[in-house]
Parts: structure tokens; sequence; C-alpha cells
């Protein structure tokens, strides 16, 4: 009777998987599919305390899909699978193909080591799998915009089609998952069906609002499914399947294009895999940057959200709170990380990665370099975010500063975004602002203007 191995990485779910159909179809109706989650040290140790519980979660949740077949082994993969091929017997493995730098070497050792025995990738984690689309004279993009376009020229599938009935292959030996961290923020459900869940109540109730209330963070305007696309509870096919079943609104269509901004940066990391931590844009190298304890300290205080200036702090407390900060707070507390602190990307795309719960290589990183002027289709380096009209334009009313700065509650929102203009002056408890914007912002510009002229 065959044996078909399905290695889960970042596909934890049984909805919408094509590489589940492609290891069941191989089992045959006479076979049965084996389950297995890897724990890569690669992977594994990197990862921040919230992406590892998230995870554990996850695989329990999958597990109690599975009926508690998922079989959990540790340890180099390219020695692992090929050991637990042998010791089930399996005919073939099965795959989503992992777009990563790191990934993609890893799948070829695990191929080469397994030998003879198929190795089979199934779909990606991505509606276009990365690499797919390029130029006509077959170069990359570049830039979002076309790549946009010829994304959405290029279409996807629909959504796999479940299989039949499974039978999901059991008394395999299963190590014991490694210890789960102390929690220190607050993290969604975990698992497919909270995903669903997720997704069911932003396209049902605040979808129509989403073109105007995705840059409003003291809303619930967004969908906060970021970490469900990181694990792949729920695939990126689902989503737009729905959204073109129902009416096509401005709303509907700036979500796709969130959809695409994440193919986006994968398709630049597949193209470009050492832009992860080298800059794309690489005379910005010479841009100077401060140091010694005087630097450090601001740093401190910008990741502990005791800046002075409201909506930064609210963001990097939002960030400690939750493992999580809104898309337009995470350009605002990076825009002061690097041109109000001096800081270089690379410090402050590893901070997020330590901390956040959906810490994605391409997106993170590439998200970083966007603000800091040094990637591709960047915002330009003179393209400076002013904190307190950006807190004024986005949070009005106060209510995201409010709810994550206990310390400005009590403030009229006229005096919210500029504590230090209340009657009363600053509240007891919240700092001064750390560094005069106006100045920092004309520093960063000199230095740039510098590099640029050679």
């Amino acid at each position: 009777m065959p044996t078909a191995l399905l290695w889960f990485r970042r596909d934890l779910r049984l909805g919408d998987h094509p590489a589940l159909l492609a290891a069941s179809d191989a089992a045959g109706p006479d076979g049965d599919v084996l389950p297995v989650f890897v724990f890569d040290d690669r992977l594994w140790g990197p990862s921040g305390a919230p992406r590892r519980r998230f995870l554990l979660d996850c695989l329990t949740a999958l597990d109690d899909d599975l009926g508690g077949a998922l079989v959990l082994r540790s340890g180099d993969p390219a020695r692992v699978l090929p050991e637990l091929v042998r010791e089930v017997g399996a005919t073939s493995v099965h795959v989503s193909a992992d777009a990563g730098p790191y990934g993609r070497r890893r799948d070829d050792a695990v191929e080469q080591a397994l030998g003879d025995v198929p190795f089979v990738r199934t779909g990606s984690p991505y509606l276009v799998t990365p690499g797919r689309i390029t130029k006509r004279n077959g170069t990359p993009f570049q830039v979002f915009s076309p790549f946009a376009r010829a994304w959405r020229e290029h279409g996807w599938r629909a959504p796999a089609h479940s299989p039949g009935a499974v039978r999901w292959r059991t008394g395999v030996r299963s190590d014991d998952p490694p210890p789960r961290p102390e929690a220190t923020a607050d993290l969604p459900p975990a698992g497919e069906q909270a995903a669903l869940d997720a997704w069911a109540l932003f396209r049902d109730e605040r979808l129509l609002g989403y073109a105007e209330g995705r840059n409003l963070p003291g809303t619930s305007g967004t969908s906060r499914l970021s970490a469900y696309l990181k694990y792949g509870c729920i695939h990126p096919r689902t989503l737009v399947a729905d959204l073109a079943a129902g009416e096509q609104t401005e709303s509907a269509r700036r979500y796709t294009d969130e959809l695409a901004w994440r193919d986006f940066y994968a398709d630049v990391l597949w193209h470009r895999p050492e832009s992860a931590r080298e800059y794309l844009k690489p005379e910005l190298r010479a841009l100077g940057y401060d140091s010694g304890p005087h630097a450090e300290e601001l740093v401190r205080a910008w990741e502990q959200g005791r800046t002075g200036f409201p909506i930064v702090d609210a963001g990097m407390r939002q960030l400690l709170g939750e493992a999580y900060v809104h898309n337009r707070v995470r350009m605002i507390v990076a825009s002061f990380l690097v041109k109000d602190l001096h800081q270089e990307w690379t410090l402050g795309a590893r901070h997020f990665m330590r901390h956040l719960v959906d810490g994605d290589l391409a997106s993170n990183n590439h998200g970083w370099q966007w603000v800091a002027g040094t990637g591709t289709d960047a915002s330009p380096y003179y393209r400076v975010f002013n904190p307190v009209t950006q807190g004024k334009k986005f949070d009005p009313d106060g209510a995201y500063v409010k709810r994550w700065v206990p310390e400005l509650r009590d403030l009229d929102p006229r005096h919210v975004h500029e504590p230090w203009t209340a009657p009363g002056g600053i509240p007891d408890g919240y700092p001064e602002p750390i560094v005069d914007h106006a100045h920092e912002r004309q520093v960063a510009l000199d230095r740039y203007a510098r590099v640029r002229a050679g």
C-alpha cells in the first residue's frame, strides 16, 4: 500500500491545498498520506517568540484537523526526511514550492538526498509563483505598478478543490515540539478555521470601507490576515475568489493591490536573493549613520515607544503588545528610525522580525527598503514622514494613540499628537521629544545630497 509524504511548511491548512491533492493522487485509492512538519533550526532559531508561539499554535490546530496524525520531527530536513521516507516506505514527497533564498537551497538539498524518491513541488504560498512574471525581454520588474498590471493580466488559478476522503497514516513516531515561549504579546487565534473566520468577518463587515479605513490605525479597517497568510492558514486564492464573486468595488481593488504587493516583494527576492539584507540601491550604502552611546540610547527609546512622538510611540508599543503594527504606522516608525535617528534600515528590519507575528522576510525587509529609499520601487529618500502631521491626518481623533499611550488619554484630540502644546504641558510620565524633527529631517536630506553628488 503506497504512502505519500506531505511536508507542511507555509501551508498549514487542508483547504485550497494543491500539494495535498497531489499527495492524495500519488497515494491512490489504496494508499495513505503521512503529514509531517520539520522543526528546522535554520528557521526556528532566528524566529522571535511571537512567531514561535503562533507557529506552535497553528500546528496544534492542524493536528486537530488531521485527527492527531501530524508527525513532528526536528533537525536538518535533508537528513530527517530521507530517514522518515525509509522508515515508512514512502514513494514520494510533496510540498508547496518555497520561493525564499534559504528555502530554495534547502529543498534542492532535500531533493538530492531523496535520490530516486520523487520530490514534487505543487503550488506556492502566492497568487502567482515568484519568478513567473517578467518583462517582455525576460528581465524582472523593478517597479510595482507595471508588475501589478502584468500580474493581473497573468491571472491565477481558482482555489483547489478539496480531495475526497484522505487516509492519513497514523502510528508513526512523532518528536515533542520545542518549548512554547512565554506569552509577551496578545496573538490572534491560530489555525485554518480562525483564518477563515477572520476573513469572513472582514469581507462581510469591513471590506466595503477598506479603501478609506486601511489608512486609519484607530479603526478596525484592515483584515489582519497577515499572520495567517505568512503561515498559509489561508491561501490568497481563497480571498480573491471571494472578491471576484462579489461586486468589484474600489475597496476590493485596493485589497487586491495589497496582495499584489506581497507577490511583488516575493518576486524581487526571487530574482535578487541578496536583497533580504543588501541594498537594492547600492550607492546608498555610503549614507552616514549615527553611532555611539547617545545614538544607542535613542534607538532604545524608539524600541520602547518612548520617543515623545505619540504616533511613533503608539506603533512601537503595539508591536510589543500585539506583535503587529498597522501598515501605515509601520511606514511612520520606520521613517523615524532611518531619517530622524539616522539608523540603518537593517537594524529596524531585524527588530521587526524579532517581534512581529507576521514577520515575512520578503515583505518586511523590502518594506523597510521602500521607506529608507534604498529598494526597488522605493519611496524617494527625500520623502521624510513627519510624525506629527501623519498622526493628525491618519489618527485625527487620537483613538490609536490613546489606546497604546495611556499617558495621553486625557488630552483633547487637538493636542494628542503634540502634547507639548496642551495647556498643562506634557502629561506626567510621558517623555519630551527626543529629537527636533525639522532639524533631523534636514540632516538626512543633506547626507542624501552628498551621496548623490558622489
